[in-house]
């Protein structure tokens, strides 16, 4: 079964459409990438399917169910989203423990306390942490905290956007890992957004390149070793890494 199945997709902000004809579909256990320049509609496309840009006609499903337009709370259990930053995306009033027994409350799911603990440890926390606030963890920290979060209600599908671009190049590496780790032992589905083309090589099995609101190309992965790609703005955002971008992946 599919994972994401997204066909003829577009999505509007008002007035403005940013996203033509999107035709997708990502395997389960996948580890897929948009990429592409800033603006050409990749974090458009996960926000449309996390529910977050309403405004979009064509097909949305994710582990064989329609997504609508409106709050699906049981489209929560099934996807989740981590968002770009790991300093926005946490409410700096709230502990660590609130932050992640909130789902849990929310669906009314019980053994709160035992669940923190345990996604504490599963994302590389001390227990020490549970009670500190997003203002006394590092960017690296809080990530992890935004990742416990986005698995506390066992989703079987990730919207990953630009995880790791808000994070000091030391620490990036440590998020990759962890986010490699937790697919392996989860079995995991991600969609990754990124202009980053070593964290493709790095972490996806394929990846779509979209331009201007549209998706040019799809291709494996491995295309990043040899340069093999059709679309000619691929093959430039290719050569504008340096080509073979796996010569640049520090873990």
């Amino acid at each position: 079964m599919s994972a994401i199945v997204l066909k003829n997709l577009d999505i509007s902000y008002g007035a403005t459409k940013v996203v033509w004809d999107v035709n997708l579909e990502v395997a389960e256990g996948e580890s897929f990438a948009l990429v592409g320049e800033s603006g050409s509609g990749k974090s458009t496309v996960l926000k449309a399917i996390a529910g977050l840009a309403p405004d979009w006609t064509g097909e949305i499903s994710v582990l064989g169910q329609k997504r609508g337009h409106g709050v699906d709370r049981a489209f929560a259990t099934r996807c989740q989203m981590v968002f770009q930053d790991p300093y926005g995306s946490l409410h700096p009033r709230k502990t660590v423990d609130t932050v992640l027994s909130e789902p849990l409350q929310v669906h009314g799911l019980g053994n709160r306390g035992a669940r923190v603990k345990d996604m504490l440890a599963a994302v590389g926390l001390d227990q020490r942490f549970r009670f500190r606030f997003p203002h006394q963890l590092s960017g690296g920290q809080r990530q992890r905290v935004a990742i416990a979060r986005a698995l506390m209600l066992d989703p079987r599908v990730m919207l990953l956007d630009e995880p790791t671009s808000a994070l000091d190049v030391s620490v990036q590496a440590e998020i990759l890992n962890l986010l490699k780790r937790l697919r392996r032992e989860q079995g995991l589905t991600y969609l990754m957004v990124t202009h980053n083309l070593p964290i493709v090589s790095f972490m996806c099995d394929r990846m779509a390149v979209m331009n201007k609101g549209r998706i040019v190309e799809i291709a494996p992965a491995t295309a990043l070793h040899d340069g093999r790609f059709n679309d000619p703005y691929t093959q430039s955002l290719y050569a504008a890494s340096g080509g073979n971008p796996d010569r640049k992946v520090t873990t």
